[in-house]
């Protein structure tokens, strides 16, 4: 995948200025794929060249004036083809594993303070995305067809946070002993 589909995505579901992309990003997009709001700007550039968005400059009151981009046809027909190819494997890159294979080698209490360091943020980020969903998705059970994609991206970035809570929690019983008083 490459960025242009998830400024596509992120166009096709409200149009909107570079900044208020970022900010989209940011907020949602952004926790499954990274994009500085530099590199957003670059790429819409390159979009509006093939085709695939057109931007409006909107006048503004005693600011800049700004440009909203909308997805074009051509841009819908690009994410109708980039749905219609299988997904590649992707693969896990991580500094964590790395440190984890490096245990008998290394630091194993400085290793377990990171386990929990690391703990500590799968804590934080699944309270976010459940906060996320009661507030977007207050009745699950009854989700409009139009929502649903971004309901699925939700419950397995919530899925996703679970799994590291739990594979923290087993790293932990194993190397320090801890049980739930200790985290």
């Amino acid at each position: 995948m490459a960025l242009e589909h998830a400024i596509l995505v992120s166009l096709a579901e409200r149009s909107a200025s570079g900044y208020d992309l970022a900010r989209r990003f940011d907020a949602s997009i952004g926790h499954f794929w990274k994009a500085s709001h530099q590199q957003i700007y670059k790429v819409l550039g390159r979009m509006e060249s093939d085709g695939w968005v057109e931007s409006q400059v909107v006048p503004q009151d005693g600011r800049p004036d700004k440009k909203v981009y909308v997805i074009t046809d051509g841009g819908r027909a690009e994410l109708v083809l980039f749905t219609s190819k299988a997904t590649p494997p992707e693969h896990l890159r991580s500094e964590f594993a790395v440190k984890l294979r490096a245990l008998p080698f290394g630091d194993a209490a400085a290793i377990v303070d990171d386990v929990r360091v690391r703990r500590r943020s799968h804590e934080q980020q699944l309270a976010y995305y459940a906060d996320s969903a009661a507030r977007f998705y207050p009745h699950p059970d009854d989700i409009p067809d139009h929502a649903l994609g971004g309901w699925l991206v939700l419950r397995g970035g919530m899925l996703a946070e679970q799994a590291g809570i739990a594979w923290c929690d087993e790293i932990l019983q194993r190397l320090a002993g801890d049980e739930d008083d200790e985290r």
